[in-house]
């Protein structure tokens, strides 16, 4: 609506261009990744600039045909997540933890299924919660966690799990990483620009 104000009435403004909606609507319906791109094309190819968060994202949708497009810086509160806040989880050690939306997109499962010592926890709440507690009962599922409940959670964790190879940025990483956590991730999309020249598994 704002979009189509601005466009009526001459305005310039800026987009954003966050989630990756053409493959999360690929996993669920059997939509071509080329019709949704060309749609989010037309949407963005009014504004001024559409901003991105990583290289990675702007070279993508560059080949798909997107202009006008800028980087948008990201970071995180390093006095809200910090390694000094970690409490005790009372779980066997090591600690794989991931959070966010429980989704199908999110790639979840990838992580639940690894043959892991020690324990696993996944902080959020989501459409896919239900069947994952189901089929995984050894793992400590949370719910959304908030503020310094939720960075001491992260604080407490070995390693912190990125098993989407769909986000844009991740910001839930640099969360991580401000605590002190390594992060486990595909070397796709967001963990490439986030973790930078490190080894990424």
């Amino acid at each position: 609506m704002v979009r189509g104000f601005c466009v009526k009435n001459g305005l310039s403004f800026t987009t954003s261009y966050t989630t990756c909606f053409p493959e999360y609507i690929a996993e669920r319906f059997p939509l071509p990744l080329s019709v949704s791109y060309a749609v989010l094309r037309r949407f963005h190819s009014a504004a001024t600039v559409t901003m991105v968060s990583t290289p990675s994202l702007m070279k993508q949708l560059s080949e798909r045909g997107f202009e006008n497009l800028g980087m948008w810086g990201r970071g995180v509160d390093t006095e809200k997540f910090r390694p000094d806040l970690a409490l005790d989880l009372d779980l066997p050690r090591p600690i794989f933890l991931s959070m966010g939306r429980v989704a199908v997109e999110k790639n979840l499962e990838a992580f639940l299924a690894l043959d892991l010592p020690g324990s696993k926890v996944v902080i959020g709440e989501g459409p896919q919660e239900a069947e994952l507690r189901a089929r995984y009962p050894e793992v400590k599922f949370l719910a959304s966690l908030k503020g310094r409940e939720l960075s001491a959670h992260l604080a407490a964790a070995d390693v912190f799990v990125f098993p989407s190879k769909t986000d844009t940025f991740g910001v839930v990483q640099l969360e991580a990483l401000a605590c002190g956590v390594p992060v486990a991730a595909y070397p796709v999309m967001g963990p490439r620009d986030v973790i930078g020249g490190s080894k990424v598994a």
